[in-house]
């Protein structure tokens, strides 16, 4: 089933096309990278296929309904979604525990499955024992870190995530990707990722999606390569 599918899509900034005749789909079980150079217009891409910029044509199409039949959740990570301030609150523990309100609960306290839900979110990005630090007492790659955690702690059917290891140590990321793997194969879960360490992450990932330019324009086309 296709959590994703993204039909001959051409985008421009302005006068200048930055993606031309783009197709791809990413389906639920599969962990899938998307890599290319430097300027390749990877988040451009991630950024149309969510709809938050318009293509020129084509068109990009997002599942409604997970595989269950129930309406699909997407966890998206931009890249360097990081940017929480020294006087920032809430403590790590509280910010991902957020995650776990759905609509219509806020007041509802947390049961057993929400809070071990929320330990394995923050023990996969090696962030328990910071559980009780404020947010902004925390670097820029840790709060990066506590972004995914709560990402995670969502459930989300579908993860659209923009280079989520930057400051992660080869450890942490070889972890994080065993991680996206169990959550793909084991539990349904569609997964993008713009990475730029494909070579470690190849034996973790099911396809490899590669921007590439098109070697006889002048213009900054980027075509599909799997």
């Amino acid at each position: 089933m296709n959590y994703i599918k993204v039909e001959n899509l051409t985008f421009y900034y302005g006068d200048e096309p930055v993606l031309e005749d783009v197709s791809y789909h990413v389906d639920a079980g599969e962990f899938v990278i998307l890599t290319g150079e430097n300027g390749a217009a990877k988040s451009t891409l991630i950024k149309n296929t969510l709809g938050l910029l318009k293509p020129a044509a084509g068109k990009a199409t997002i599942a409604t309904h997970n595989i269950d039949g129930k309406p699909l959740s997407i966890g998206y990570i931009p890249q360097q979604i990081s940017s929480y301030n020294a006087g920032f609150p809430s403590t790590v523990l509280e910010l991902v525990e957020s995650g776990r309100f759905p609509r219509n609960r806020w007041f509802k306290p947390l049961t057993k499955k929400d809070h071990d839900h929320v330990k394995k979110a923050l023990l996969a990005v090696n962030m328990w024992d910071m559980r009780q630090k404020k947010i902004g007492e925390l670097s820029g790659g840790q709060k990066q870190r506590i972004s995914l955690a709560r990402v995670f702690a969502t459930d989300p059917d579908l993860f659209i995530l923009d280079e989520p290891t930057t400051g992660m140590d080869e450890t942490s990321r070889g972890d994080f990707y065993k991680l996206l793997r169990h959550n793909a194969h084991d539990h349904d879960k569609g997964i993008l990722m713009i990475t730029h360490d494909h070579e470690d992450i190849k034996q973790y990932a099911d396809r490899h999606i590669r921007l590439i330019r098109k070697e006889d324009s002048q213009w900054r086309c980027f075509h599909m390569s799997s």
